[in-house]
């Protein structure tokens, strides 16, 4: 399956979705649990985990304990039975395409921050161990720089920032992960200069060949045509992902964004890059008009979308999504640049009573600000 392959929806009895649901239920779920609980000793296997190394009980189980032991517990090696050798990894700027590279990867990042601790916030899945699971990991990881490192010189400044990774699992193994943190909040908290660092990036990827590829014309305005009335719901498999999908379509290709106060709780809580924490509709909508605004030709287009029945009531909706577009408008990243921009961002609802009381999203300005260097390396 590739990254931009859509999924069609597949009707089902509802014996079988009761006989899902039950099953969905015994995995667990991460909010209300402390760490020790989602990493159990004695609990018995509660899903079918077909290639699954024994010490996992169930898919959030799996993605939590060895995400833990990676990253917190610093057994690095386990990436090497944990992921495929011809695994791919895309971030924002920039794509792995072999196993060892991740694992080098790994390496550089913890070697600045040996203190650092990542708590899972949220797992919204799917699949089963057939076909394969599709899991999203909500982080929120903090810590201190203090070893010198790719950042330079330690600043022993602390720091807090969210991160989100969609994997695709089969049989014990990750073949495929999209990965976006909020960099920029990062780098703010420890007072690094977010130019210098992006030319850095930047740079890097300049002298390995790499430039940005700039086509013009997007998907959402083909021509002199307006933007699609209807958005496409084929990568849907239930009908509040559907729902959400249509939400998402009117507000961000057709910038119907007054949609927002019918389809956002009165008191909702929008926790958003820049580790931005606000609340209320009126909020919603300036953040998302910020975004717009900042690529006012941009199109967005879903790439995945999963969700799961939540024990708080209702149910949380996970959107993998790009935007592309230009440079043409202000905001976070200063004065227009006119340079082509491609965001990678990750979504997380939560929807009760056909409302969305909580919303999670990460992308990166500080990526968005590497690609804006990159192509200003080429001119």
């Amino acid at each position: 399956m590739s990254s931009t392959e859509t999924t069609n929806k597949t009707p089902v009895t509802s014996e079988k979705s009761n006989a899902k649901a039950t099953r969905d239920e015994q995995v667990l779920q991460v909010e209300r649990r402390d760490f020790v609980d989602l990493v159990p000793e004695k609990r018995p296997r509660a899903q079918s985990l077909r290639g699954f190394d024994d010490c996992y009980t169930d898919i959030v189980d799996y993605i939590v304990r060895c995400t833990h032991k990676i990253w917190d517990e610093r057994d690095v090696g386990l990436i090497y039975s944990h992921y495929t050798h011809n695994c791919v990894l895309y971030n924002a700027l920039g794509t792995m395409y072999n196993r060892e590279q991740v694992v080098q990867d790994t390496l550089q990042r913890l070697v600045a921050f040996p203190e650092r601790r990542g708590m899972a916030t949220q797992v919204i899945w799917n699949g089963n161990d057939v076909e394969g699971f599709y899991t999203s990991h909500l982080v929120t990881g903090s810590g201190r720089h203090t070893q010198y490192s790719h950042l330079g010189k330690p600043t022993n400044r602390t720091f807090v920032t969210r991160t989100v990774a969609d994997c695709m699992i089969h049989e014990n193994k990750i073949y495929r992960e999209w990965v976006v943190s909020d960099n920029m909040s990062m780098m703010r908290q420890l007072g690094l200069d977010t130019d210098a660092v992006a030319y850095g990036m930047a740079k890097e990827q300049f002298d390995k060949g790499f430039r940005v590829t700039d086509i013009g014309e997007n998907r959402r305005m083909v021509g002199q045509y307006p933007p699609e009335m209807e958005c496409d719901v084929s990568i849907a498999h239930t009908d509040t992902e559907e729902q959400c999908l249509r939400w998402l379509h009117e507000i961000y290709n057709r910038r119907m964004l007054g949609k927002i106060k019918d389809v956002y709780a009165p008191n909702v809580q929008w926790h958003g890059p820049l580790m931005k924490e606000l609340y209320g509709q009126a909020a919603v909508i300036h953040q998302t008009l910020a975004l717009i605004g900042m690529i006012p030709d941009g199109a967005w287009m879903p790439q995945h979308i999963c969700s799961n029945p939540c024990e708080e009531g209702g149910t949380k909706v996970a959107v993998r999504w790009i935007m592309e577009g230009h440079h043409l408008g202000y905001g976070e990243l200063g004065k227009p640049t006119g340079e082509r921009l491609f965001v990678m961002g990750m979504s997380h609802y939560h929807i009760v009573n056909g409302k969305i009381v909580d919303e999670w999203v990460v992308y990166d300005h500080l990526a968005l600000l590497a690609q804006i260097k990159l192509g200003q390396m080429e001119e």
